[in-house]
């Protein structure tokens, strides 16, 4: 029997809660400080044309910014500092389940052969573009957003000192509600590696690559990015990688998939405190990857001359 290292795991999970808390705590009690001053205000203003193109309003700016520069914690903090409805808090997740992170995550691609470029198009275009299509054709969601990562109402403060308090409490639960995330998160994640469940994951959805025309040898790279994202999966992926021999193609329709679905578990997870049907933003990811990069596929058809060079090598 495989023995699982539970406290490495555990470990694991509290080094990246505290690392996040570095990030997390500042922006949110900034966000929520920066509410009360005109800032948030004159920052909402000069954005405000722009996000108008989703349903949004200029402060919805602010957590897309953080959330493509920096990652999703950093997003999250910010929406739970703002007054949204449940329609843009959901449009804002969606759009940040596809382009989070974007800049970091995308320079993995280098290391394995592909343009930078190919990534942030995908992600970026279907951030945008679902954002305009659920904002287009979705009548509801009009009601206030009760997200439960801060404390919700509108609280009327008699001043600074109470703003203060108030921006350290919120900025001190969002920290806690994620640790109580990624600390269970990651020991599953350990569990996985230790009882070699990635490996017999990748030999079950092989077949499921065949209609990509992606090699079989392909199937654990993009289970590594399925589960562990492009950014804590970056090495597993890369290392994939080069064992596997993978073609530019293969390689290419793998990361067009994972730029648009990746991190499964987390991604999803971690969006729960904001209120959301959770199930409905896993659908539109999976889909749109799916189709996106079936139809690169049909596109790019596997040479048939270079299968036979290589195999008469």
């Amino acid at each position: 029997m495989q023995k699982i290292h539970w406290k490495q795991g555990l470990q694991s999970g509290w080094k990246t809660s505290l690392e996040l808390a570095k990030v997390v705590f500042p922006i949110a009690f900034f966000v929520h400080i920066a509410k009360h001053t005109f800032l948030l205000t004159w920052f909402a203003n000069l954005l405000a044309p722009f996000m108008s193109l989703f349903g949004l309003n200029g402060e919805a700016a602010i957590p897309l910014v953080l959330g493509n520069v920096l990652n999703l914690y950093a997003a999250l903090g910010a929406i739970g500092a703002l007054d949204l409805t449940v329609k843009q808090v959901f449009i804002l997740a969606v759009m940040l389940s596809f382009s989070h992170n974007m800049f970091i995550e995308s320079a993995l691609c280098r290391k394995v052969g592909v343009a930078v470029w190919v990534p942030l198009a995908v992600r970026g275009g279907l951030a945008a573009l679902s954002g305009i299509l659920i904002h287009l054709f979705w009548p509801g969601g009009n009601s206030k957003a009760s997200v439960n990562l801060v404390s919700g109402g509108e609280t009327v403060y008699s001043g600074w000192d109470e703003i203060i308090g108030s921006a350290f409490w919120t900025a001190t639960t969002g920290v806690l509600q994620f640790a109580a995330i990624l600390i269970p998160l990651t020991l599953f994640l350990q569990a996985l590696k230790d009882l070699k469940v990635l490996d017999k994951i990748a030999v079950w959805i092989s077949p499921f690559l065949k209609p990509f025309g992606i090699a079989k040898e392909g199937s654990v790279t993009m289970v590594s990015g399925l589960l562990a994202g492009l950014f804590l999966g970056a090495g597993l992926i890369i290392q994939q990688a080069q064992e596997h021999n993978l073609s530019k193609r293969d390689i290419t329709l793998i990361i067009i998939f994972l730029a648009a679905c990746h991190a499964v578990i987390e991604d999803t997870v971690i969006f729960i405190p904001l209120g959301i049907p959770v199930q409905y933003l896993l659908l539109v990811r999976f889909g749109a990857a799916v189709l996106l990069t079936l139809a690169v596929a049909r596109f790019w058809r596997r040479p048939a001359a270079r299968y036979a060079t290589s195999h008469h090598g």
